[in-house]
């Protein structure tokens, strides 16, 4: 790109890359530079060159869970937008272990696990990224080939110093932990990925950033453009307070069913609903702050999470199927079979005066119910009334629930 200011821009580009850039940005919390990649994006837009967004995982494990998925959305996004998706899958990186985050030394893994885990991955990875028009290489390729030479002159690019200012190597080196001379090849390794691949920009989780920022280094070094880092938040897990971790057992594996999916989603603590809509799922800002506008009902926002990532993961068939079965399932365990029968008018009726009929002695005043009512407290035949002025119709055998402890089933 030329030294043209932004507002120098034709108007039509200026447009595309802002359209391009929200989309793109969308849930990240590092960024470097958001100048870099207006830039890249621009001169993409006019070369017609796609830009090459680079993504790596380790095989370490056999299953992804949504976790995963956040920066593997993220990548599709790039795809979609018509950019090249490069994963790489780090068949060579995973047998030195990723020491991000680890305050002890990964186990090593054999060369069969290694390469038995990257086929479950990539086909875990085509129920979100587009694999067939993706560039997916295994960094194998490259890092293999390096003889002992080119391991030496791969390490005298970075000091010791530089390695410790990542805060887990610092905190295991004031802590005494041992850190052994391998794990300091992992950032080294990841980054030569960025140079062999040449990419654009690289996507990684926020304990990823000080790797990403090694791609840069190698990459100037070698006379490349540094590539953009874009980095994006840690799902938290089911538990609510650590991230999403298979060892924390608070994790929603992508390949599970959909009913084990819609299940678990529906555990989901309600401050999460924001970052897990924005972080897992495609549905557009302005519908999700929509979603999550104040007197919707929490479970109506839970259901339509817990429908959205049960339908990604299978299709929208299994995800209706997935949400009768757990309203059936939660129906069944919260309404007894032995509920008192009450006898009402079919209406129209005032909603107050058909609580005041079911439950005579349950409430002191209409105020009571009214705040109830306003609260979420109220449901008739499975469906939250939160309108203390309207009117409703009974059906025959219709269920009333108001608060936790009074239920009855209408007879009109």
């Amino acid at each position: 790109m030329s030294n043209e200011t932004r507002d120098e821009l034709p108007a039509d580009v200026r447009a595309e890359v802002d359209r391009q850039k929200t989309e793109l940005v969308r849930g990240a919390v590092n960024v470097i530079s958001e100048a870099a990649l207006e830039k890249k994006l621009v001169d993409s837009i006019r070369t017609g060159r796609p830009l090459r967004a680079k993504l790596g995982v380790d095989p370490t494990s056999s299953a992804l869970h949504l976790g995963f998925t956040v920066v593997l959305n993220k990548l599709r996004t790039f795809q979609d937008l018509g950019h090249t998706a490069v994963l790489i899958l780090g068949d060579a990186t995973a047998m030195v272990g990723d020491p991000t985050g680890k305050n002890k030394t990964r186990p090593r893994l054999s060369h069969d696990e290694i390469t038995k885990n990257a086929e479950t991955y990539l086909e875990q990875a085509g129920k979100v990224l587009d694999v067939k028009k993706a560039e997916v290489r295994r960094n194998s390729e490259w890092l293999h080939a390096l003889d002992f030479e080119g391991c030496v002159s791969l390490m005298a690019r970075y000091t010791v110093a530089r390695m410790l200012e990542r805060d887990d190597f610092d905190k295991r080196y004031k802590g005494q932990t041992p850190i052994y001379l391998h794990e300091f090849l992992y950032p080294l390794m990841q980054g030569w990925d960025s140079v062999m691949v040449r990419s654009d920009v690289e996507l990684g989780g926020t304990d990823q950033l000080f790797n990403l920022l090694v791609g840069r280094d190698l990459q100037e070094q070698e006379g490349q453009e540094p590539q953009v880092c874009i980095t994006t938040g840690l799902l938290v897990g089911l538990d609510g307070k650590l991230k999403m971790s298979k060892s924390y057992d608070n994790h929603v594996g992508i390949s599970e069913s959909a009913d084990d999916i819609f299940t678990k989603v529906m555990r989901v603590d309600d401050s999460m609903m924001r970052d897990w809509f924005t972080l897992l799922t495609r549905v557009p800002i302005e519908e999700i702050d929509g979603v999550l506008a104040d007197g919707v009902n929490p479970r109506d926002v839970k259901f339509r999470l817990a429908h959205t990532l049960a339908s990604m993961y299978h299709d929208d068939a299994a995800a209706d199927a997935a949400q009768a079965r757990w309203l059936k399932e939660i129906s069944r365990k919260e309404i007894p079979d032995d509920l008192p029968e009450v006898p009402v008018s079919s209406g129209p009726i005032p909603v107050v005066d058909l609580v005041v009929a079911a439950f005579p002695e349950a409430f002191k005043s209409r105020g009571e119910i009214r705040r109830l009512i306003k609260g979420g407290g109220l449901s008739l035949g499975g469906q939250k009334l939160s309108d203390p002025q309207a009117e409703v119709t009974v059906e025959e055998s219709t269920i009333l629930k108001a608060g936790k402890k009074n239920a009855c089933r209408l007879i009109p």
